[in-house]
């Protein structure tokens, strides 16, 4: 009961400052705000706190106190006990609105968010641009026309909703600080919006810095302004270079390039550093503030994912399937427990040394204690060398086995078992999109006994492949499809479509229980018994993002103090020397890219002090670690086979077909007395759309508080590849 006050109370706590954030974006474009806020800086400013603490505080610490005080939401969220949801009001929100092969899939949460976001770029742009031209002031250097001012000035405010953009642009690609995880979105999804962002503000950018060329052109002063590195102000050089580095990362992004060339796409990501940096020069420390959170949990997340993926460990062994997939099985610590469809990103150096891929984990920690397994399809470049390694292995029949070395991160998975909260479940695979179901099944099979948990009490299956042969990739769950005599609670059925064969002599059974086309090698573990220990936990990675942010700001502060401070006392008295002459002295004449060093140089060494914390908080995890049991991988990678075929007769396969989604649904419906059906899709876009569509048709006329005895279909996107 007081876990339950205390959630309710940080849930409220996270509303007050987000709204709070917002505001300020709102309230920032306005002249209320600059005249009040100008006042308040120039208070604050012979303070030992500056301005430039004021405006960490005021437009930066916001957000990362979201992310303290969510990872310490997710900390109790994970010790209540897990219980089934009633259906939500805002289910109908939740499903598919809007269904395009070019957009993809929108619900009605998304559409909503992102029209207050455009208002928002909408009311900054036009709020800032009303201004301009009410105290349009000429410019002598340029000597431009009115129609050229205007159009300077409108450029300049494009600058603007670039800058809102970028502010949000790494939000969504955070995983183990991941704000987006309060919201029940994964990293996986939420990539998407890292890409509508990242092309919204590549294209503002590209506005405000061909426009501001344009005008530089026709005024002929464009080798004057083009190559300058100004003392103060803006730094038109390095928002120039800015720009070049994030066409060159958009470009390098495009979907014709990261699928076929993904090495590319992952090289040319890095330059974001430098990207960032010259946005810094070029905007300035106050407006840097606006896009620091993001850049600041970014940083850390990263430094908290490059020690956690530290030291390597040991590939177990491999089961070779007849279709070129492999399951590989790497150790785990007993005391690591995840969610089903939790994803794992690894490395394998000897592949490559700095790609990561990411895939979703086919096993249950509710299962295997001491280990964990994934399912990759060997089609790409880097998949393809896994599995020719470990063909090489199989067909040396060597007394003595190799050792592949992979490092991992993760695994990261939901906050909660969303998928246990429905009456039934219907999941819909194709091809290696089996993999996070085949987690769900385990899961849903080893909570069945337990009174704590309620589960769907019908489980509809459907797998689509192109050949019989990677039916295969369930034999790791043939005994809860063929023998469910055993456990009369858990009611799975099976439908199978192989949409490239129309005849097969075999039968579901023999399909899913000969292991003889399963081929096993066994790896030496001697070069690491290190075992995957999982990410710290969130109130460790809570106070690590705190101690972070209260470092910075004292480094900032003390920087700030000693290096500009002898600039400004310069600058005043330059400035009572002066006062009777013409000449007006700058009010500050300490030049701006020192500032933004010091913001940077504080940055740095606020991460470099959470390193080291955080290298010392994993040697002490490391030191009491229990090594990986290998002796234990036999059972682990055999499953016995099935004796008894009961069960097996309401499984169906279906030849040279593809599933008719309005037919299987509309069966469903009928032979489940439920209201709420979810519906889980992984696999290719095709099958994901069609799915969408008819749960956006199911959804029509849905009403809050309608009839309970009228099934609905909520719609639920997986997703485990970038």
């Amino acid at each position: 009961m007081a876990n339950s006050i205390l959630l309710s109370i940080l849930k409220l706590l996270m509303v007050l400052i987000f709204a709070g954030w917002v505001s300020l974006w709102l309230l920032k474009p306005t002249n209320l705000w600059t005249r009040k806020w100008k006042g308040v800086e120039d208070s604050a400013r012979p303070t030992i706190f500056g301005y430039y603490g004021l405006d960490f505080a005021v437009y930066t610490f916001p957000v990362i106190s979201l992310a303290i005080i969510g990872l310490v939401y997710l900390n109790l969220l994970s010790k209540e006990t897990l219980r089934r949801k009633a259906s939500s009001s805002t289910t109908g929100f939740s499903n598919p609105v809007i269904v395009n092969s070019f957009i993809g899939i929108l619900s009605g949460i998304e559409i909503l968010w992102v029209f207050l976001f455009i208002l928002l770029l909408g009311w900054t742009y036009y709020t800032r641009i009303s201004n301009d031209f009410k105290k349009l002031m000429p410019i002598k250097l340029l000597k431009l026309n009115l129609w050229q001012l205007k159009y300077l000035r409108v450029a300049t405010r494009f600058g603007l909703l670039a800058e809102a953009c970028l502010a949000l642009l790494l939000l969504p690609i955070l995983r183990g600080l991941a704000l987006f995880q309060l919201l029940g979105i994964q990293f996986e999804a939420s990539v998407k919006y890292h890409i509508w962002l990242g092309t919204s503000m590549i294209f503002f950018a590209t506005v405000h810095g061909g426009s501001t060329l344009f005008i530089w052109g026709v005024s002929h002063h464009i080798q004057d302004e083009m190559w300058r590195w100004q003392k103060t102000g803006r730094i038109y050089l390095a928002g120039e270079m800015a720009l070049v580095t994030g066409l060159v990362i958009w470009i390098t992004s495009l979907p014709q390039i990261r699928r076929r060339r993904f090495e590319i796409f992952y090289y040319m990501h890095h330059l974001y550093i430098l990207f960032l940096i010259f946005f810094l020069f070029h905007a300035g420390d106050r407006h840097f503030y606006m896009v620091f959170p993001g850049i600041f949990l970014f940083g850390l997340d990263k430094l908290l994912r490059t020690i956690q993926s530290r030291p390597e460990t040991c590939i177990l062994s491999a089961r070779v399937f007849p279709n070129k997939a492999v399951e590989l099985f790497l150790p785990k610590d007993p005391r690591l427990k995840y969610a089903p469809t939790s994803v794992i990103y690894m490395k394998i150096p000897s592949i490559s040394k700095y790609q990561w891929h990411s895939f979703s984990l086919a096993s249950s920690s509710n299962v295997d204690d001491e280990v964990m397994s994934v399912i990759l399809k060997c089609e790409g470049g880097w998949t393809s060398s896994l599995y020719d390694m470990i063909q090489a292995e199989l067909d040396s029949n060597a007394d003595h086995m190799s050792s592949i070395r992979a490092a991992i991160e993760g695994p990261y998975g939901p906050a909660s078992l969303d998928f246990l909260r429905y009456d039934s479940l219907v999941l819909i695979a194709g091809g290696i999109g089996i993999t996070p179901f085949l987690s769900i099944l385990k899961e849903i099979a080893s909570v069945q006994s337990s009174s704590r948990h309620r589960f769907p009490t019908q489980i509809e299956l459907i797998y689509v492949v192109k050949k019989s042969q990677d039916i295969c990739l369930l034999n790791s769950i043939s005994s809860l499809l063929l023998n469910q005599s055993s456990s009369k609670q858990l009611n799975l059925r099976l439908k199978v479509f192989v949409t490239q064969e129309e005849r097969s002599s075999a039968s579901l059974r023999e399909l899913l229980n000969d292991l003889s086309v399963v081929r096993t090698v066994n790896f030496d573990t001697k070069l690491s018994n290190y075992a995957v220990h999982g990410l710290e936990s969130p109130l460790r990675m809570a106070a690590l993002t705190a101690l972070t942010s209260i470092v910075f700001l004292i480094f900032l502060m003390c920087f700030n103090n000693i290096f500009v401070s002898s600039e400004k006392s310069r600058g005043a008295a330059s400035e009572k020397m002066t006062v009777l002459s013409e000449k007006k002295v700058p009010k500050d004449k300490t030049p701006s890219s020192v500032v933004d060093i010091l913001l940077l140089s504080s940055f740095v060494i606020a991460i470099a002090c959470s390193t080291f914390l955080a290298f010392i908080l994993r040697w002490k995890r490391l030191t009491k670690s229990i090594p990986p049991v290998s002796q234990k991988r036999a059972k682990s990678t055999e499953p016995s086979q099935v004796e008894t075929m009961s069960g097996s007769e309401k499984h169906e396969i279906h030849l040279g077909g593809r599933p008719n989604f309005q037919d299987i649904f509309s069966k469903f419906r009928n032979e489940t007395g439920g209201s709420d059906i979810g519906v889980l899709v992984c696999g290719p876009e095709s099958i994901k759309e069609s799915v969408a569509s008819l749960c956006q048709l199911k959804s029509q006329g849905f009403n809050v508080g309608a009839n309970k005895k009228k099934p609905y279909f909520s719609f639920h996107s997986l997703n485990f590849t970038l």
